[in-house]
């Protein structure tokens, strides 16, 4: 699968267009849609799904320096005013301060990151680190693994990056009862 041909694919799903769209005009520093609205949107698209089969959010990353919870909070809310009529659940969450919260809630260490492709290179999967972004008449796309696992339909855990086994094995179980078709690689 190429670049151009999967982002095709996960734009056909009109949230992750929507998105992308309002987060040009928002004009919120560094943001990116990443993750499983788009992989699972190609998914959907290769298995002749619904376009929004099994997607339980759609995550926007950026990064603002300004690390407080009262800045981000209000960006939340203001993404949620904007895009409200989607009808769908958006999660946002500034890269900056990913560090403040992650190791009390997930027991595991988190480096203050410099970039939001930081934060999707830590992602659980390195089948979904991808995220998507309109730049001038078209999209930016950070894709380090490429597109090989999507059209294929493997999940395969990314150990290079807080890494849980557990976590993983939850959520390959939850999108093998979504998506049959898909191959689970083993955790270890």
């Amino acid at each position: 699968m190429t670049q151009e041909e999967f982002l095709t694919a996960a734009l056909r799903n009109p949230a992750n267009r929507a998105i992308t769209d309002e987060l040009r005009r928002l004009a919120l520093p560094d943001a990116w849609l990443v993750s499983g609205c788009l992989v699972q949107t190609v998914w959907n698209v290769l298995t002749n799904r619904p376009l929004d089969h099994g997607i339980s959010d759609y995550d926007v990353f950026y990064f603002d320096p300004d690390t407080s919870w009262e800045t981000e909070d209000a960006m939340i809310r203001e993404l949620q005013a904007r895009l409200g009529e989607l009808g769908v659940a958006i999660e946002a969450r500034n890269q900056a301060r990913v560090h403040l919260w992650y190791p009390e809630k997930h027991g595991l260490p988190y480096p203050a990151l410099s970039r939001t492709c930081d934060g999707i290179d830590r992602f659980l999967t390195a089948t979904t680190q991808i995220g998507i972004r309109r730049s001038g008449g078209g999209y930016d796309v950070y894709a380090p693994n490429g597109f090989a696992d999507v059209a294929g339909m493997i999940v395969r855990p990314n150990r290079s990056a807080n890494f849980s086994a557990a976590n993983y094995a939850t959520k390959a179980a939850r999108w093998k009862a979504l998506w049959p078709e898909i191959t689970v690689l083993a955790a270890e």
